[in-house]
């Protein structure tokens, strides 16, 4: 099956991003140039540099053009996505390491986040999802287990807890705190960076229609990660 022009032309500018043709903040060709390269319509050339985009690879500037991003991993801070499907949209090879998978005991902050007694048991997990073999984000995750009884069955190297829960448990509501944190000596350790590295911290309960199903705390590092967002406000 032939691949679509808009993904050869996803290919055919991450293969030169990342050869280092085009560097940072370099200006790539026009959405007519492409469609003329590609033998495909302009529709079908902006589709490839709007997701792109998206993505957090490109940046467009109305009037001037379309520009190589900054070289930092984005996420985007208005929705929540998979970070496997995030890493596996710029072009890049996404991996994980499974650090612990477990039920322990909740202590107050992580009870009250569930919604539960102190001392209830939790389902708990900890993983380091990694872009091109760098680690860009720590998960560790607490788990209600009476809404998911089978987390700690799961295979975390197919699939992550994202796409677990979104399918035994599809989100209703989120909530998220984000802060720049100092690193421990562990999370410095887990996520392989100096001591020097700032990271940025994401706390999130996620709601199903059930109730609260889990309370993540993810960690980035402050040098390969950013978070972005596009907000479009109707005229009044």
């Amino acid at each position: 099956m032939a691949t679509p022009k808009f993904a050869e032309i996803k290919q055919y500018i991450i293969a030169r991003i990342e050869t280092g043709e085009w560097e940072e903040n370099a200006r790539l060709p026009s959405e007519n140039q492409f469609a003329e390269q590609f033998g495909c319509s302009r529709m079908t050339a902006r589709r490839a540099l709007t997701e792109l985009t998206d993505n957090g690879v490109l940046e467009r500037s109305q009037g001037l053009g379309t520009f190589v991003a900054g070289l930092k991993s984005q996420s985007s801070l208005l929705a929540i996505r998979n970070i496997a499907d995030e890493i596996k949209d710029r072009g890049h090879g996404y991996s994980v390491q499974q650090l612990e998978l477990a039920q322990v005991e909740a202590k107050a902050p992580i009870a009250i986040a569930l919604g539960l007694e102190v001392g209830s048991p939790v389902f708990y997990s900890v993983l380091v999802h990694c872009e091109q073999g760098a680690a860009l984000q720590l998960e560790e995750r607490y788990v209600n287990p009476a809404l998911i009884p089978d987390y700690l069955q799961q295979d975390f190297s197919s699939l992550t807890p994202h796409e677990y829960l979104s399918q035994v448990a599809p989100l209703t509501e989120a909530r998220h705190t984000i802060e720049a944190i100092v690193a421990s000596e562990q999370i410095q350790r887990q996520l392989q960076i100096p001591a020097s590295e700032p990271c940025l911290q994401i706390l999130r309960r996620t709601w199903s229609r059930l109730g609260v199903v889990s309370f993540a705390r993810l960690v980035h590092p402050g040098s390969r990660f950013r978070l972005g967002g596009h907000l479009t406000f109707g005229k009044g």
